[in-house]
Order: structure tokens, then C-alpha cells, then sequence
């Protein structure tokens, strides 16, 4: 395992993270015992970076890590965790609330289910419409000062925001879905964050799982986002599988699977980019390890980017609904 540093003021961690996210039923059932197996082989391996949020599983995945990591060093795991999204008892979302008093509220919450003194990276969710970032990131500036939070990170939002949230205090990174698929990032984000030293934490590298080889049509079951999610929907799903079918041709040549090509060609983009992988069983953390030995040349890349061209994917990253709320996506300039 390399490492790597996390934006210009950011801690060292793993070139490849783990999102917990799965591990707790946002694509249907997953299994605890695996799942903690699986955060307990990551550390084997030598990954040092979790990412979660407060609301998955509201407050699941939280308890989940705090279970995993009991008896471990702290300083073994860079814990990333987001906050703000807001649940009702049915599952459903209700709204953002990045508010300062909310920030601490939420963060006294997540510090208690993780059995933790501080947060590693302590980032909003999405960007709070009626909060001026300023003022969220005023608030979490508060306690990074009390030594409740290490550092501070973004999710999904515009060069904008960055560079007004980077004029109060020093962003570590911005965390933001980037694939083969996913490729909006690359439309000025990427390079606000160069430009400030921010470094991008790259979630839905798969593609909740769409490019990992292993998704078939209809495979969505109760309680599966992806049941909901327009890219796996109707046309969606034929066109975005014909382009995995593309992509296989390109990792057999190699003797690689489809996943690790889409890993590896996310972690190619440049250091500053840590994948994160949604593992939910030791055997697909396993073949996301492998990415880490797959070296792409300058052909590979060539004929990636004819399999699966830029702006290829049929359907939206989310719901209408959830677009609307994704500064990344209206916040560009």
C-alpha cells in the first residue's frame, strides 16, 4: 500500500480508501458480521481512510465502524465522515441542515456513536441553501480550534463554494463522485482544487457497482437505491451495460476484471485522488486491491476513452429531485 498526502494541509492516508456507506442497507441487505470483516481486512491490507456519514442508516454505519475499530489504535484509521443530510423514521430525506448550531449538535452525536475523541475530516453533505458556507465552515473552523475535528472537507459542491469555504479555513478535500461515467468534475472542479491544494476523494468509482462487471439488468431488490436511481432504469441500464461490455474486452486483453480497469483508471487521474471503493464483502475489497497493481499505459487510456467516451453514460447520476440539491452540478463556476 502507497501513501499519499490529502490536500496541501491534509493527513497522510491510504491510496485507496473505503466507503462504509453499503454496509448499511442503502443497497439492500448487507451482512454485519461481513461487513465488519471486511473494514477488519482493510486494515490488514494497509487502508487507513473510512468514509461515513452520520446519516447512513442514521446512525448505523457509525456504530458499525465504532464496533470494528473497538481495540484498534486510533491513529490507524483517518475517519471521514459527513453530516447535515436529515432523515425521517421511514427511511426518506427531509432536507440539509448545515447550520453552525446544527454542526455541533451533529458532530457531539457522531463522536459519541464512534466512541471517538475527534473526527479526522469533517465535511457537510451537500451545501445547506439557506446557510452561507462561510458560516458552516465557521462553525466546524470552531472545532477544529477545540480539537473536536482534525480537518475540514467538502462534498459535491461547486468551484464556487470551494473557493469561498477555502477563504475561511484550509479545505483538505473535496469529496465528489468520479468514474468513467462521472465525469463532471472534470468541467472546472478539478481544477479550482488544484489551484487552492485541495485534494478530491472520489466516491462512486463503480458506479454503485453499474461498471464493477458483476451488476446484471433487474438485479435491484427491495429497499436498493438503485431500484430508484435513472441509470439503472428502462433504456438507461442497456446503454450503460453495452459500455461495460466495451470496457470487459479492454481487461481481458489485460487479464484484469472490469472493476479494477474502472478503479484504476479514477486512481490514474493524478496523486491527488483517492478512489474510495464500497466494499460491503472481503472478496470485492480483494479484487478493488488489485487495481492498485494494474498499471495503465498510454493505449490503455487511449482505448478506455473510446469504450466509454466522456459524457457516454445514459441518465443521471440521481433523481430529478436529488440533482436539485447537488451544488456540484448548478455551483460549476
Amino acid at each position: 500500500m502507497q501513501y499519499r498526502q490529502l490536500g496541501a494541509t491534509g493527513p497522510r492516508v491510504s491510496e485507496i480508501g473505503l466507503g462504509c456507506m453499503g454496509m448499511s442497507g442503502i443497497y439492500g441487505p448487507s451482512d454485519r458480521a461481513e461487513s465488519i470483516a471486511t473494514i477488519h481486512a482493510s486494515l490488514e491490507s494497509g487502508i487507513t481512510f473510512f468514509d461515513t456519514g452520520d446519516f447512513y442508516g442514521s446512525g448505523h454505519n457509525e456504530l458499525l465502524i465504532f464496533e470494528a475499530l473497538k481495540g484498534k489504535k486510533r491513529e490507524d484509521a483517518i475517519i471521514s465522515v459527513k453530516f447535515g443530510g436529515l432523515r425521517d423514521p421511514a427511511a426518506g430525506w427531509t432536507g440539509i441542515d448545515a447550520r453552525p448550531q446544527a454542526v455541533k449538535n451533529f458532530l457531539a452525536y457522531s463522536l459519541q456513536r464512534l466512541g471517538v475523541d475527534y473526527i479526522d475530516i469533517y465535511r457537510p453533505a451537500r451545501l445547506d441553501p439557506n446557510v452561507p458556507i462561510e458560516d458552516t465552515i465557521g462553525a466546524i473552523a470552531d472545532m477544529v480550534k477545540a480539537g473536536f475535528v482534525k480537518h475540514i472537507g467538502l462534498s459535491e459542491v461547486g468551484s464556487k463554494t470551494i473557493r469561498r469555504a477555502a477563504a475561511v479555513h484550509p479545505i483538505v478535500d473535496l469529496q465528489i463522485e468520479y468514474s468513467l461515467i462521472s465525469r463532471g468534475i472534470e468541467d472546472g472542479i478539478l481544477e479550482t482544487c488544484r489551484k487552492l491544494g485541495i485534494g478530491i476523494t472520489a466516491y462512486g468509482v463503480l458506479s454503485r457497482g453499474l461498471i464493477s462487471g458483476h451488476w446484471t439488468k433487474d438485479r435491484a431488490g427491495p429497499g436498493d437505491f438503485r431500484a430508484h436511481s435513472p441509470r439503472f432504469q428502462g433504456e438507461n441500464v442497456d446503454k450503460n451495460l453495452a459500455l461495460v461490455t466495451a470496457l470487459q474486452k479492454i481487461a481481458e486483453a489485460k487479464g484484469v476484471t472490469v472493476a479494477q480497469i474502472a478503479i484504476a483508471w479514477v486512481a490514474s487521474q493524478g496523486d491527488d485522488i483517492i478512489p474510495l471503493v464500497g466494499a460491503r464483502r472481503r472478496d470485492r475489497l480483494t479484487e478493488a486491491l488489485g487495481a492498485l497493481d494494474v498499471k495503465l499505459t498510454p493505449e490503455d487510456m487511449a482505448a478506455i476513452e473510446t469504450a466509454v467516451p466522456k459524457g457516454a453514460a445514459a441518465g443521471t447520476r440521481y433523481a430529478e429531485a436529488q440533482m436539485a440539491h447537488l451544488d456540484s452540478e448548478i455551483g460549476h463556476n
